[in-house]
């Protein structure tokens, strides 16, 4: 088999142009794929429409990528922690759907999957399945553009909303281990979207902390199996981020 390793992230996504869409893992600052979107940021691609649980910080992640006005458009479940997404948002530069956690996770799933739609009951009766929520505002402060009504069946007396799966031109995940066939393992809560992103994605870019050679890898640790990963780069360790540091004093005696 053809080794899947590309020497550096910046030829990993060298063919990500505008107007394309990501499939991006990361949960919070979280199993982000950093050096690969740093990589799309380095270059001019722009127009990009994203599905991720969140977008971000202001100065990392896809955070990066917002805040030089190169996201278009945002499929999320969580847009806290982010100042300059939130003024896009409202000043009408980004156009927003907001899912359930649970729903964006399927949907993901469900694409990578070959499954186009499925049912859920999460949403039915609210404005996710009647339609109505603000994707995109005016710069006078109307909606522009407005989520459509779903279809909503009733299974077994309870009512479903159908929600469509995704499939993104690309997906960028972050693993702890990989080998050269690009089967990946994941660390912990690192896990979170990133098999999700990486089953979605026509082609998958995963960076590695740590990359191995074929079999070196116990295959029931594999969390993702390479059938679904295209290209594979070494960033060696990450610095990884804290969110939100907590701290208490120390009791005095």
């Amino acid at each position: 088999m053809e080794s899947k390793v590309v020497e550096t992230a910046a030829a990993a996504v060298a063919d990500i142009g505008s107007g394309a869409t990501l499939a991006v893992g990361g949960f919070g600052l979280c199993g982000v794929p950093d050096a690969l979107i740093a990589a799309i940021a380095a270059g001019e691609a722009g127009d990009l429409a994203v599905f991720s649980n969140n977008c971000g910080v202001d100065d990392y992640g896809l955070g990066i990528l917002l805040s030089a006005g190169r996201i278009a458009r945002v499929t999320a479940s969580y847009v806290g922690e982010n100042k300059e997404f939130a003024r896009q948002y409202l000043g009408g530069e980004l156009e927003v759907e907001l899912l359930p956690q649970g729903t964006l996770a399927e949907r993901l799933r469900a694409g990578g999957a070959g499954i186009p739609a499925f049912y859920t009951p999460a949403g039915v009766g609210t404005p996710i399945s009647e339609g109505g929520l603000p994707w995109r505002y005016a710069p006078d402060g109307s909606v522009a553009v407005a989520s459509p009504p779903k279809e909503v069946r009733v299974f077994g007396g309870r009512r479903y909303v159908l929600e469509e799966s995704i499939v993104a031109d690309y997906a960028l995940v972050h693993a702890v281990a990989g080998d050269t066939d690009g089967n990946l393992v994941f660390e912990k809560t690192a896990r979170n979207f990133n098999p999700l992103a990486a089953m979605a994605g026509r082609v998958t870019i995963a960076q590695v902390e740590r990359l191995v050679a074929p079999g070196e890898l116990d295959p029931g640790h594999v969390h993702l199996p390479g059938v679904f990963v295209q290209r594979v780069v070494h960033t060696g360790p990450q610095n990884k981020r804290i969110e939100k540091r907590t701290v208490r004093q120390e009791a005095t005696r």
